[in-house]
């Protein structure tokens, strides 16, 4: 067995095939710092997978929501993804299952071979550290898998049936066999690895380019108030917030890497994509196989060509592009192009095929967000930090509007609809509408999904009900 091989496949092994014609041995692939570092960096490659964040996982959240219409009813290109209705044998289906779990099984031989061995060669604070990047890494994935295929936290208190949770890594077929553990256990654990990381990562990595594309502390705090959004536990995104968001604006991280947002929204899209709102991107290179892969990048979904011709979605007139507050002078309306005779709109949020545009993960803009909408449902009236968050983001791209909620309400809803305009095409909106149990509006041919219908949530990948004998559908 070479570990080579492990790094590279899913904990479903029995289902591959070949073995790299390069790889390291089990007995040396933790003798040396130079072989642990350069394992680090595969778990990323892992994670940049075009059927994961190198492009496909944030193609699913977008599209799944109402502002996007299908050019293309091809099934490979996730024409079921779009209707709503995907089998246990479909390519999203299966190739995010895969991917993920291959990421988590990798993250998971890492970590095992570091506490048998790793550390000891590069010493405790680096070994830490290393660790605390694959249990970030393990964590997006697991959080990822959860906000597709089970119940939303909000259903039940995260009571209903979750993900196998799989923390050991697997070197040999025969070990599938796992049952689903809770929602809430799921979360449990994502928050422990983040928990992990934010004590042991560094402050910086040292780069504008490492702080984007590698994992520092400021990176687990972030992350956390995703997750802590998800669950509905407002107070914990606040006090995750409050570490590196300051009470009142300039809104300049406190501590660790300085984020901030960018004054030009477009700017944090364009070479050299590590802007200080970047908190984590995935990054592409023109090297060899450096790519997302076929039918898996950004590009191509959104904006293939100078006309909109061959791009895989277009833009929805009746989405989040008509909302009428959102004003033609607004900077962020400067990524939508009407190709000629102006019959379609496209996003060109990332037009670059080769190589490929960054992929989002995380940026400074969510975390203010994520603040400002946790302090509005966790206080009466229009809580003023919030609105001064939200005007924030507003108003670097849009100088000419100030939103002035009259209540509450309105303030969520300001909120809710300035995450849809700066985050368009980022891959949130599917997290947004499921972890507050809403409907999922329809769209053109495509019906709406309530929570207790049939395509709410997916069905479980049809390798794992063919391997593991102890999965239960939901």
């Amino acid at each position: 067995m070479s570990l080579g091989l492990v790094l590279l496949t899913s904990c479903h092994r029995e289902l591959l095939d070949p073995a790299p014609q390069t790889s390291v041995s089990d007995a040396t692939a933790f003798d040396q710092p130079y072989r642990i570092a350069n394992q680090v960096l595969s778990l990323y490659s892992s994670f940049k997978n075009g059927n994961f964040y190198g492009g496909r996982y944030i193609v699913y959240g977008d599209i799944r929501g109402e502002d996007f219409l299908l050019e293309d009813g091809n099934l490979v290109t996730n024409a079921d993804v779009w209707n709503l209705n995907p089998t246990n044998t479909a390519n999203a289906i299966v190739g995010l299952w895969n991917q993920v779990y291959s990421l988590i099984n990798n993250c998971n031989v890492f970590i095992d071979g570091m506490n048998e061995k790793g550390t000891l060669v590069v010493g405790t604070t680096i070994g830490n550290t290393y660790i605390a990047e694959a249990r970030l890494l393990r964590a997006i994935g697991y959080y990822s898998l959860l906000q597709y295929y089970a119940r939303p936290y909000a259903d039940g208190n995260g009571a209903k049936l979750g993900l196998p949770l799989r923390l050991i890594g697997i070197k040999g077929a025969g070990a599938s066999d796992l049952a689903r553990s809770s929602v809430a256990e799921v979360y449990t654990q994502i928050l422990a690895d983040l928990d992990f990381a934010e004590t042991n990562l560094p402050l910086t990595n040292g780069s504008n380019y490492n702080n984007t594309t590698r994992a520092h502390r400021n990176t687990a705090i972030a992350f956390k108030t995703r997750v802590y959004l998800s669950m509905q536990n407002y107070p914990k995104v606040i006090a995750e917030a409050n570490k590196i968001v300051p009470a009142a604006g300039p809104f300049t991280a406190t501590s660790g890497v300085p984020h901030v947002l960018q004054a030009d929204y477009t700017s944090v899209f364009k070479t050299p994509y590590t802007s200080l709102e970047s908190i984590f991107s995935v990054p592409f290179s023109s090297s060899n196989g450096d790519i997302p892969g076929t039918q898996n990048a950004l590009q191509g979904y959104y904006y293939a060509a100078a006309t909109g011709v061959g791009s895989i979605f277009s833009l929805n007139f009746a989405g989040i592009i008509g909302n009428t507050g959102w004003t033609a002078t607004d900077k962020r309306r400067s990524f939508i192009y009407t190709n000629p005779p102006g019959t379609k709109k496209f996003l060109t949020k990332y037009p670059a095929a080769s190589p490929a545009d960054f992929s989002p993960v995380i940026r400074w803009a969510e975390v203010l967000l994520n603040l400002a909408e946790a302090k509005a449902r966790t206080t009466a009236g229009v809580d003023a930090q919030a609105l001064a968050l939200v005007n924030a983001v507003r108003q670097r791209s849009d100088a000419t509007t100030t939103l002035a909620p009259a209540t509450n309400g309105d303030l969520i809803d300001a909120i809710m609809t300035e995450r849809r305009i700066e985050f368009l095409g980022e891959g949130l909106r599917n997290n947004d509408l499921m972890r507050l149990l809403q409907t999922i509006p329809s769209k053109s041919t495509a019906g709406a999904k309530a929570p207790g219908d049939d395509g709410y949530t997916w069905p479980a990948s049809s390798t794992e009900k063919s391997l593991n004998k102890l999965w239960v559908d939901n």
